[in-house]
């Protein structure tokens, strides 16, 4: 019996759903000893999307170290979570703009509890393809619409992440963010991938324009923890690692290119995971 496949429309927005899935599935492909994702396998085969053309950009040498920074970012978030889990093991995980992240599968405790929030269109396309776990809420909400937050069970500790999320919004909406939650989830902690403004002209030239984003000096970048300092918001704490080499160190694994683009995202692209501890105030 063969499977219906949601159809993904090429040069859409809705195709920034798949890259990054899609880029995970390729790194378990080729680099077997570090990353293994048998649910990017199995959501892209539910897909009915030009996967050859897609393949073919991503076997050149740029094309593979693209798929490398998004199984590197998703395995640093991972990471992250579980970390904070056995801290909070009862906390809300929660997925901004989650898109077809199957994140909280690969870290559910338990007892824990998934929240995922994306625009109602994307999180329609995620009921039809992923459904909902035990003890995990999908929300169509905009980040930007702070009504979603009232969803949040918070008292047993949260952590927010974002996956390549933030450079769809402004610097302004970023700040804005991270104020609310800063005020609203005491021992939250927030979690997200950043890097500089060159690095966002270079994404500008991909992926960017897929959503319309022309203006990137407008959109969100740092250079690091401490432009998140300068925001004067009262975090409790704010860290950061490096990207492709602060949660393990992929660099003598991979190919002489690859090296050289790794030194590149760390010097010169400022690739960040930042990490917040949120304050809060008890409620």
């Amino acid at each position: 019996m063969n499977m219906k496949k949601y159809h993904i429309e090429p040069d859409t927005v809705q195709e920034t759903l798949v890259i990054p899935l899609y880029g995970r599935k390729v790194c378990a492909d080729h680099f077997p000893q570090l990353f293994k994702d048998e649910e990017a396998e199995r959501i892209c085969a539910k897909l009915d999307y030009d996967f050859e053309t897609r393949e073919k950009a991503m076997e050149s040498a740029a094309g593979l170290f693209g798929a490398l920074e998004v199984a590197q970012r998703h395995y640093d978030l991972l990471w992250e979570i579980r970390e904070y889990l056995k801290q909070y093991p009862r906390a809300a995980v929660v997925n901004l703009g989650c898109g077809l992240d199957d994140s909280f599968a690969k870290v559910d405790n338990g007892p824990c509890r998934g929240y995922n929030i994306d625009f109602p269109e994307v999180i329609a396309i995620r009921n039809e393809l992923l459904g909902q776990r035990e003890r995990e809420t999908n929300i169509g909400c905009d980040l930007n619409d702070q009504r979603w937050m009232d969803q949040i069970d918070g008292r047993n500790g949260a952590i927010f992440f974002a996956a390549g999320v933030f450079y769809y919004l402004k610097t302004a909406e970023v700040i804005a963010l991270t104020e609310r939650l800063n005020a609203r989830f005491p021992k939250g902690v927030l979690v997200f991938d950043s890097c500089n403004v060159l690095g966002g002209r270079l994404m500008r030239k991909t992926w960017l324009k897929k959503a319309g984003i022309s203006d990137v000096a407008a959109y969100f970048s740092l250079d690091g923890k401490q432009d998140v300092e300068k925001w004067n918001i009262g975090f409790a704490s704010v860290s950061q690692r490096s990207y492709m080499r602060g949660y393990r160190d992929i660099y003598p694994q991979v190919s002489r290119f690859h090296k050289l683009m790794i030194i590149f995202c760390d010097h010169l692209v400022r690739m960040k995971i930042i990490r917040i501890e949120l304050r809060g105030e008890e409620r």
